[in-house]
């Protein structure tokens, strides 16, 4: 299921984490009441933050390991 090239795996992993905030979004637009906009605003919202900075993260290592390349003695 998951790349074994370590920017591939960091992508899926976001995505992975986006969809999930996603879904929650749609669960808690079927559900009416105080609970359902909480669960929204803090379970959702929580995952797609998350998400978007695994994401960005991902991006930031990769072409910084790209800049620098590991010298082995």
């Amino acid at each position: 299921m998951f790349s074994t090239d370590l920017l591939e795996r960091r992508l899926q992993i976001a995505g992975i984490v986006l969809i999930l905030g996603l879904l929650a979004e749609g669960f808690c637009l079927l559900g009416r009441g105080p609970i359902a906009f909480l669960l929204f605003v803090g379970l959702a919202g929580l995952l797609l933050l998350v998400g978007i900075v695994i994401f960005l993260l991902a991006l930031v290592r990769a072409s910084h390991a790209k800049a620098q390349p590991i010298v082995k003695s």
